[in-house]
């Protein structure tokens, strides 16, 4: 029967609050509360492997009263409705509740009144936005308190403690500290995936080795990128991407890129590269816009990893290219217009028959000299042209033209200014 033991990182789990790594802000607050000896319901949201169960659990041990630990995914209603129960006959009790944006109507309809009564204190905790996932009424009851990934100084910390504790490796195997410094910077703020990077790496080679960098770096292939296309963090990457071809910081650009393909989430991607294209970009060089479309219907057929070089190609170009936002500010002015104002459309723009007459000039003559918005807003101007691109600029110059030209709300008014027009010629 080999000799197996539970995972490292639940091994060294700390169970006191002042073993607990990192959060400095977070634990500042739950300091304050244990020295005044004082509780309020609280979530805890974050990314994954920073200490959010570890630190509720270190918590509620601080307190010399009763804690019942639950998962949103495991625990069915029942259970928690004896958990609630339980809590209630030996109150106070702190609620632990792992996955907390997991509770489904039905169990978060069951917990709202136990909060609104102060049936027990409740700590939730989640990866998800808890302003998108958890229910207003319960969030509003609940201090929100934000978990950050670690940094690499807590994490290289946390390692060494792994090693020497008897519970952890208990000093059975050697590892220096470029190696540790390597585990560290490769987790990315995640201290369960330090230690379980720590444990293989601890298992994958003989009790004397001493345990290197480069043993590091050929056992653990990538480094752990905190975001799947299901989670908050893609949305942050997505984000990211974007500013960051607003900003026209092309390297920072290309980075984020590269995290999301290691997602996987092509479509997410071309989605967003391709908005970003007309919304960002736009006027000041279509041409680049028109690029960034072909270059997301190659990436789709060909598929990723080969799809990484032409979404590559389009991240530089509209990085690289002027910007303008000027399509997006003229339709959000027009639609901010439409929704505090209602005006009838011109008589001879309405769908009805005109008279021959009416055709008897060429849009550049008649149609380019007369008014078409309502005369109540005739002057008004949605689009206000950016001088960014040298394509733009030139729609400025015809723009300037045009708003000169533009002087008759009649039709007759404006043939008879044509025939004036044409008699002095």
């Amino acid at each position: 029967m080999p000799n197996i033991d539970k995972p490292l990182a639940f091994r060294v789990r700390p169970t006191k609050f002042d073993d607990v790594l990192g959060q400095k802000e977070v634990k500042g607050f739950l300091n304050n509360l244990i020295k005044n000896n004082s509780l309020v319901s609280m979530i805890f949201y974050g990314s994954p492997g920073t200490g959010k169960t570890t630190t509720a659990r270190a918590f509620a041990n601080s307190f010399n009263i009763h804690s019942i630990n639950l998962n949103a995914v495991t625990d069915n209603k029942a259970v928690m409705e004896e958990a609630f129960k339980e809590a209630i006959r030996f109150y106070p009790t702190i609620i632990i509740i792992d996955e907390f944006h997991r509770l489904d109507k039905a169990k978060q309809d069951l917990l709202l009144p136990h909060l609104e009564d102060g049936d027990f204190y409740l700590i939730g905790s989640t990866t998800s936005n808890p302003f998108i996932s958890i229910n207003s009424a319960i969030r509003s009851r609940c201090k929100l308190l934000e978990f950050k990934p670690l940094d690499k100084e807590d994490i290289y910390l946390g390692l060494k403690r792994a090693i020497s504790l008897k519970e952890g490796l208990n000093n059975s195997r050697q590892f220096d500290d470029d190696a540790l410094k390597e585990i560290a910077k490769l987790s990315s703020g995640d201290l369960r995936f330090a230690y379980n990077q720590l444990e293989v790496i601890s298992l994958s080679f003989l009790k004397e080795h001493v345990i290197s960098k480069d043993d590091v770096k050929e056992t653990i292939k990538y480094a752990n990128y905190l975001s799947d296309k299901d989670d908050d963090e893609h949305y942050n990457l997505l984000s990211a991407f974007q500013k960051s071809i607003r900003g026209s910081d092309v390297n920072a650009a290309i980075y984020y890129l590269a995290r999301l393909i290691k997602t996987g989430d092509i479509d997410s991607i071309i989605r967003r590269l391709l908005i970003t294209a007309y919304e960002d970009i736009g006027l000041a060089n279509p041409q680049a816009v028109d690029r960034a479309y072909q270059a997301c219907e190659t990436a789709l057929k060909v598929g990723l990893s080969e799809g990484r070089i032409p979404l590559a190609f389009s991240v530089i170009d509209l990085s690289l290219s002027p910007k303008s936002k000027s399509s997006e500010i003229a339709i959000d002015n027009a639609l901010s217009e439409v929704e505090s104002t209602s005006y009838g459309v011109k008589e001879y723009l309405r769908n009805v028959a005109n008279n021959k007459e009416d055709y008897d000039y060429s849009a550049s003559e008649l149609w380019s000299i007369i008014t078409y918005l309502p005369d109540e807003i005739k002057d008004i101007e949605f689009y206000i042209p950016s001088q960014t691109g040298k394509y733009e600029r030139a729609l400025k110059e015809n723009y300037e033209h045009l708003k000169e030209n533009r002087k008759f709300s009649s039709i007759n008014k404006a043939k008879e200014y044509l025939n004036k027009k044409k008699t002095k010629i």
